[in-house]
């Protein structure tokens, strides 16, 4: 069986070193259970053995290590991204949304709120959430944080914020359980996202062109992350969650100026976006390529 690290190969290409693959590989293996070592060599070699490979993904985000990918899988890839574009109406979360959060938006200024979101399976302990809470205070920005029941390990939901925090953010704050993300992302006052940069997440983010905080936990979150910090250089990585971190990077994303050049290629990249999914361009064309290999394969 092929290993997953006989696809780190030896770089030549800017974008590919700045991936940090190398980093990459080296987390990867260290303390990897026997179990995991296990699902990562089944899972290479069933990409390896597929007929075809569907990436929800967009050539331009990817063009060179799609390029490199292609030298070692011989079926054909298709990059038919976003999807979350192209089916808007598939359910996308099993946990329930509050619509609240959407009313509390409606009334704040334009590209003014960050959102903060860990997706639906990372967990932080209970000083994490008080470094991140006294962060998200300090930075003096408004805020919609998504906090899961039993994000925070042994909680029910926010009973383990810190003493005075609620009182100390009043209105400022909008704190829920979950929330519809696609629509908080697109709307106008959302201005900057901290993600735990699952691919979804990342995706939904580009497309409505948001400079994003990255603070990874597991898995692909870790290369997601490198490729938003540093190919693409839409995002900052937080690499710990303290409070004087928290409130230096969220300046900086959202208000400094040395935060404008970031600021810019999201925007950039999501207008890139809208072109990728015009008709006759790359989505549309791989779509239609997909549809005539399946025809063909069938036959």
């Amino acid at each position: 069986m092929m290993k997953v690290t006989d696809f780190i190969f030896k770089i030549e290409s800017p974008e590919l070193q700045a991936l940090q693959l190398q980093r990459f590989r080296s987390l990867l293996s260290h303390n990897s259970t026997e179990v995991m070592v296990e699902v990562r060599a089944t899972f290479t070699n069933a990409v390896i053995s597929s007929s075809s490979i569907i990436v929800n993904s967009m050539k331009f985000l990817e063009q060179e290590a799609l390029s490199r990918v292609k030298k070692f899988i011989p079926a054909p890839i298709f990059t038919l991204g976003p999807l979350h574009k192209l089916a808007p109406r598939i359910r996308d979360s099993l946990l329930t949304k509050e619509d609240k959060c959407i009313s509390w938006l409606n009334k704040k200024a334009p590209e003014s709120i960050i959102y903060v979101s860990f997706g639906s399976l990372a967990s932080i302990d209970k000083e994490e959430l008080i470094e991140a809470a006294w962060g998200l205070a300090s930075s003096e920005r408004p805020f919609l944080w998504v906090v899961r029941p039993g994000m925070v390990r042994s909680s029910e939901w926010i009973e383990l914020l810190p003493n005075g925090f609620q009182e100390s953010v009043g209105q400022r704050a909008c704190i829920v359980q979950w929330a519809p993300q696609k629509e908080v992302l697109a709307h106008a006052a959302v201005g900057g996202f901290w993600s735990h940069c699952g691919w979804n997440s990342s995706m939904e983010s580009i497309c409505e062109g948001l400079p994003m905080l990255c603070k990874p936990f597991f898995g692909d979150q870790l290369l997601n992350t490198s490729y938003i910090c540093n190919v693409w250089k839409i995002g900052l990585e937080l690499h710990e969650l303290q409070r004087g971190n928290v409130e230096r990077r969220i300046k900086r994303l959202m208000v400094d100026m040395k935060g404008m050049a970031i600021r810019k290629r999201a925007m950039d990249l999501k207008k890139d976006v809208a072109l990728c999914l015009m008709k006759d361009d790359s989505t549309s064309c791989f779509l239609n390529d997909l549809t005539n290999y399946l025809s063909f394969s069938s036959v």
